[in-house]
């Protein structure tokens, strides 16, 4: 995929099985958008083929799928429930059918005495809301989700996380593009990782996990972290307490974890803590594209 003389995705191949929950996963930048624009027909590849059941996607065809966009595309002068009606009936629902589904979820998401304010005078998680559920209103076959949980606090993020998992639980395949790593491991069968238009790890949680090592290491410690072969900082953070840090550190792939903790002390550190543990998505994510790509996370 080219714009002009730039390659925006290169040698990217890969399949997601019916019913699964993939998360699709990369930095700003990276291709995530114009990969799935491009599986949409939005974009026109200029090589390659891109398949939903087996053939090029057909607008006709849109009932069978949603599509949450990072950008939102609601008709902001209208009432919620004229857009979300409006919508369902696009999708093939009759009138009647797409009120009173659009009730009954406005009710599920804490917006039911919003139903007759316009779209615009919501806030933006209350549109995100309103923008998931004309998504997912005709039980499309798949279901492809842009950062669905973005700028959401702890317990709206739970709630949508709850209503997508229900989505999966009914056999829908699910698309989740997003930066969110608690997510991805919750609810995601596979996974890619995009980096500059190529596909830097692809494969199960687990298989990613084993391809980028198994350990990391969280030290609460005083002192100054020495630079060594047999480890490297993923991040460094201040504690609270003065003069105190905690590092989180993957370790190289010949490094004792016991030998370590003596080789520190005798550097000088006074640890409070060492606890060793698998690599999760979220050190790979910062070993993949930097620390200054570092994922969401929840608060």
């Amino acid at each position: 995929m080219a714009f002009g003389n730039r390659t925006v995705i290169e040698d990217l191949s890969f399949d997601v099985a019916r019913g699964e929950t993939f998360g699709f996963l990369g930095s700003n930048g990276s291709g995530k958008t114009t990969t799935i624009r491009a599986l949409l027909g939005i974009y026109q590849a200029t090589a390659g083929t891109l398949y939903i059941n087996g053939r090029s996607f057909r607008s006709e065809e849109g009932h069978t799928l949603g599509y949450l966009p990072e950008e939102r595309g609601l008709y902001k002068k209208d009432s919620v429930i004229d857009v979300m009606a409006y919508f369902g009936e696009l999708k093939g629902l009759t009138g009647k059918a797409a009120r009173s589904w659009s009730l009954e979820f406005l009710e599920r998401v804490g917006l039911a005495d919003k139903a007759r304010t316009r779209v615009d005078k919501l806030s933006g998680g209350q549109q995100q809301k309103v923008q998931l559920g004309v998504t997912i209103m005709s039980k499309p076959d798949l279901l492809i989700l842009d950062e669905p949980t973005k700028g959401f606090d702890p317990v709206n993020r739970r709630l949508l996380m709850d209503i997508i998992g229900e989505q999966k639980t009914r056999g829908a395949t699910v698309i989740m593009v997003t930066h969110q790593m608690e997510e991805v491991e919750q609810l995601c069968d596979r996974i890619l990782l995009l980096k500059n238009g190529k596909a830097e790890a692809y494969g199960t949680i687990a298989q990613v996990q084993d391809q980028y090592g198994t350990r990391t290491a969280t030290v609460v410690y005083t002192g100054t972290l020495p630079a060594d072969a047999a480890f490297t900082p993923l991040t460094v953070r201040p504690t609270g307490v003065p003069g105190e840090s905690t590092a989180h550190i993957a370790l190289a792939d010949s490094t004792d974890s016991t030998e370590l903790l003596q080789h520190l002390v005798g550097r000088g550190l006074r640890i409070s803590s060492f606890t060793t543990s698998r690599t999760s998505l979220e050190d790979i994510f910062l070993r993949v594209y930097g620390a200054d790509q570092a994922p969401e996370r929840a608060l």
